[in-house]
């Protein structure tokens, strides 16, 4: 793998780290909320959920990857998942207010984390979505091609990437703890509520990709 390459793959990593969706948002919720640790582990099983798919992208047959990135079933699964999730979080009893209120002071209790609950929840978050295996789909079978097919190179380049979207969402997550002084209860509550709102917006818009034919989104982009 020449220089370019390894720009490239940077600069892939990079930008992946601020792809808008439900990961993202996620993430930055649970540095403000829970602290830089739980946010790293959180992200560690996003990261493992990109690492299988990659291993699936590659070893997988091209036909039977084809089938599963058109399903409508799994964009509906997926999405549906989404959809609880975020309800779940939008009604949890620790967001109700009265379990919120502040005193005189405006500190947030501290939350004993889950450590193996929040990778898991990484993990999971990030699986359950099928347009994360589309990407590293093509990913690999633009990429592939280019290092001839040379599977030292291909998985160099990805575990490039990869490391490129951790080192990029340390500093998302480091930053976002700096943010952690200025929460209120009912800020915290607040961030919570619009949580469930976008987990469940991102659900729905995954269960109508699945049925929505593509000419017909593009149509509605453009």
């Amino acid at each position: 793998m020449d220089i370019y390459d390894f720009k490239n793959a940077i600069l892939i990593g990079f930008f992946m780290a601020f792809m808008i969706g439900p990961v993202f948002f996620m993430l930055i919720q649970t540095s403000i909320l829970k602290g830089a640790r739980a946010a790293i582990v959180f992200d560690l099983g996003v990261i493992l959920g990109d690492i299988s798919f990659i291993l699936i992208a590659y070893y997988g047959s091209r036909s039977l990857l084809e089938k599963i990135k058109d399903d409508p079933r799994l964009f509906f699964i997926g999405g549906l998942v989404l959809i609880i999730y975020g309800v779940i979080t939008y009604l949890d009893k620790e967001n109700k207010k009265e379990n919120l209120k502040s005193t005189k002071s405006i500190e947030i209790p501290i939350v004993k984390n889950n450590y193996l609950k929040l990778f898991l929840k990484g993990y999971f978050l990030n699986f359950i979505n099928i347009g994360v295996l589309a990407f590293w789909l093509g990913t690999v079978l633009v990429i592939g091609p280019t290092l001839n097919m040379d599977q030292n190179a291909i998985f160099t380049y990805f575990a490039v990437i990869i490391l490129a979207y951790f080192v990029t969402d340390l500093g998302k997550i480091f930053l976002a703890k700096q943010l952690k002084d200025k929460m209120t209860p009912t800020l915290t509550y607040r961030i919570k509520r619009i949580m469930g709102v976008i987990l469940i917006i991102c659900g729905v818009f995954l269960i109508l990709k699945g049925f929505i034919p593509n000419d017909k989104i593009d149509e509605f982009i453009h």
